[in-house]
């Protein structure tokens, strides 16, 4: 049997005060002495009261819920976006409701579609496909929205600038002496992907090579470890390479389990890169070197621009910093 929520009403007839009173120990606590504050406080407890965040919507015109879509929650980058987001809206008594595309734009499309129903104050994406319609609908219904790890011309953005973090990772090798580097890519319809291909070549480009004689490339359909094993076993059988570059560290975690299974050391004969620093990069029993992307400050900032829409630019990129650890290091070339 479904419990009966208690209502506000219920609350003043037991506490022996107006309904006024409890409607401003809930909206208005500085407007009741200490001492009424805490008796209405103590009955809401002995029966168990919760406000009604629906009802309260309706009477201030205004949601304390943000919807959040990101493309995959399984990844680490995601959590620690999503644990940004929340810590800020928490300095505003904002809640965060979160779902995850799954790389899938129909997927996408349908959770924006959901939250929109439910009034939210404003939506977060980190859009895995042309978001336009989207956007337009979230407009018409005066919904503000912040992208997150891209840019657009039609809302505000924030991203990471992923061609100078690609960039950072191939000098790198490059530098360690490997002039026949694998690189495992992700689609390259979704932005941060193909801005790290653009990365890779303009760097091989910049050190003065020839980016077809020493970049070998396999475009990944997901991004996940599974993808990143079979991606790295294509690159090994198209012959000798002595660095990879990875796309993110899930699929880098992918490319090393390959590489254990056919007998490899890392870096004693491939040295591996991989893009995020997920918390699990320097716990591997070879710590990973990656390129780091500012997770949670990126998700803060996001909500900062979603809730004082009037200050600030339309958009805000960040530098990304690679962390060199074992796993790159090696002299012998």
């Amino acid at each position: 049997m479904t419990a009966k929520r208690v209502r506000i009403r219920e609350v003043a007839a037991r506490a022996g005060v107006s309904v006024g009173t409890v409607s401003n120990v809930l909206n208005h606590p500085e407007a009741v002495s200490d001492r009424t504050r805490e008796h209405i406080l103590g009955v809401m407890a002995q029966m168990n009261f919760v406000r009604d965040a629906s009802a309260r919507q309706l009477r201030v015109g205004k949601s304390q819920t943000v919807g959040v879509v990101v493309r995959d929650l399984s990844n680490p980058f995601y959590m620690e976006l999503a644990r940004g987001i929340e810590d800020r809206l928490a300095q505003d008594g904002y809640l965060m409701m979160v779902s995850s595309s799954d790389e899938d734009p129909a997927r996408e499309s349908r959770f924006v579609r959901l939250f929109a129903e439910q009034g939210v104050r404003g939506m977060l994406i980190t859009p895995f496909h042309n978001t336009s319609e989207q956007i337009g609908l979230l407009k018409a219904l005066q919904i503000p929205v912040v992208l997150m790890d891209s840019i657009s011309d039609e809302a505000k953005s924030v991203s990471v600038d992923h061609i100078d973090g690609a960039k950072q990772a191939i000098t790198h090798l490059l530098e360690q002496g490997h002039r026949r580097i694998g690189y495992i890519a992700g689609p390259m319809s979704i932005r941060p992907c193909w801005e790290r291909t653009e990365g890779a070549r303009q760097a091989i480009t910049e050190y003065g090579l020839n980016v077809d004689e020493v970049l070998v490339t396999t475009i990944l359909d997901v991004l996940s470890a599974d993808a990143g094993q079979a991606g790295m076993a294509a690159l090994l059988n198209q012959g000798p390479i002595t660095g990879i570059f990875c796309v993110n560290d899930f699929v880098a975690m992918g490319a090393l389990r390959e590489l254990r299974n056919r007998g490899l050391i890392v870096p004693a004969d491939i040295a591996v890169i991989g893009y995020d620093d997920i918390v699990f990069a320097r716990e591997m029993t070879v710590p990973l070197t990656s390129v780091r992307q500012p997770m949670h400050q990126l998700g803060g900032t996001a909500v900062e621009m979603l809730l004082n829409p009037t200050q600030g630019t339309d958009h805000i990129s960040f530098q990304p910093q690679l962390i060199k650890r074992e796993s790159s290091l090696l002299t012998r070339y």
